[in-house]
């Protein structure tokens, strides 16, 4: 076995309260109320101290907003690679028609380069809400990578809790109801792969699961685990990276900024699971998962993995001449 550690990227969805209370049905979301000011340092100082570099997928709408240009800008300051999560966040991105598409994903692209100064190559759906318009739209305008599916059977579960715990109506239900994917997306791949049938060939990062059982394993479920048993977590953690290297997988994990609030920070989202522990005692799982990865895999950005998948599988990296950069406004 070669001493060099295998890639694996890691990811940050940058979901503002507002984006989690407009998705549950909460009022209130449309004054756009903001944590960024309290995860976003927490979160960099966890990671310059690990000397780890990540992807921060932001939404435009926050990006639009002047209360978190300090913040996001700080992203980009610290060396981070800043992607593309939807202008309003709307889990329902596949019902979009082509011109929606595009309107959403330019407004996106603008407000996040004004902001941050670096413009996304990379994009990830709000709540792994994908379709064929949303990736030819992706290939049209030059992204390098798409990271928007999700490969489990549990989609529908979560799914169900999270509607039992809204005041959603049956209307607000039915546009959310391939929230966080269908059954038969348990079927889909693990390793990366290119969607070749576009103007660009588009390389796709799943969301890492658990192989063989596709089980969640992103940092949130370890924290559902780690209420009951840190130790428990640890363990299930540790048993999905080793599958993965057996299984070949190239672990891209997926990281929110609840895995980094406390019921003593936001109280507003307690619906979520794991919100009622505090603070302290959910950076100290999250940061054990972090070097439980970082222990094994060579950590890298999205971006970075998304290149090393394009000289791997023999994809042209470099942009056609007769094909620009589409600008971002629509």
């Amino acid at each position: 076995m070669s001493k060099e550690k295998p890639l694996a990227s890691l990811s940050l969805d940058l979901d503002n309260q507002w984006s989690y209370m407009k998705t549950h049905g909460d009022a209130g979301w449309e004054a756009f109320p903001s944590y960024l000011d309290i995860v976003v340092p927490r979160v960099l100082k966890l990671l310059d101290r690990r000397n780890l570099k990540i992807t921060f997928f932001v939404v435009g709408q926050d990006a639009a907003l002047e209360q978190n240009r300090a913040a996001l800008q700080s992203i980009a300051d610290a060396g981070h690679e800043v992607g593309n999560h939807s202008f309003h966040h709307e889990p329902w991105l596949h019902l979009y028609s082509p011109e929606q598409i595009a309107e959403e994903l330019g407004a996106a692209e603008e407000a996040i380069a004004a902001a941050t100064g670096a413009r996304p190559t990379g994009f990830r759906g709000p709540g792994f809400s994908f379709s064929p318009d949303v990736l030819a739209e992706l290939a049209r305008r030059d992204y390098d990578y798409d990271a928007s599916t999700f490969p489990t059977f549990l989609g529908p579960i979560a799914r169900l809790y999270y509607f039992f715990t809204s005041s959603l109506s049956r209307e607000e239900m039915a546009d959310r109801k391939q929230l966080f994917g269908k059954f038969s997306e348990g079927f889909r791949s693990l390793k990366p792969y290119v969607w070749r049938e576009f103007s660009r060939p588009l390389i796709e990062i799943p969301v890492t699961t658990m192989p063989i059982f596709k089980l969640p394993i992103h940092v949130s479920y370890l924290l559902y685990l780690g209420q009951y048993s840190p130790a428990l977590a640890a363990f299930y953690f540790r048993l999905a990276l080793t599958l993965c290297r057996v299984m070949r997988v190239e672990p891209s994990i997926l990281l929110h900024p609840l895995d980094f609030l406390g019921c003593d920070d936001v109280s507003e989202l307690s619906f979520f699971p794991a919100m009622g522990l505090p603070a302290a005692r959910k950076l100290a799982i999250a940061e054990r998962a972090i070097d439980q990865l970082a222990a094994s895999y060579e950590i890298i950005t999205m971006e970075q993995h998304a290149a090393a998948i394009r000289r791997r599988l023999g994809v042209r990296e470099e942009r056609e001449a007769s094909s620009p950069r589409i600008p971002a406004t629509v």
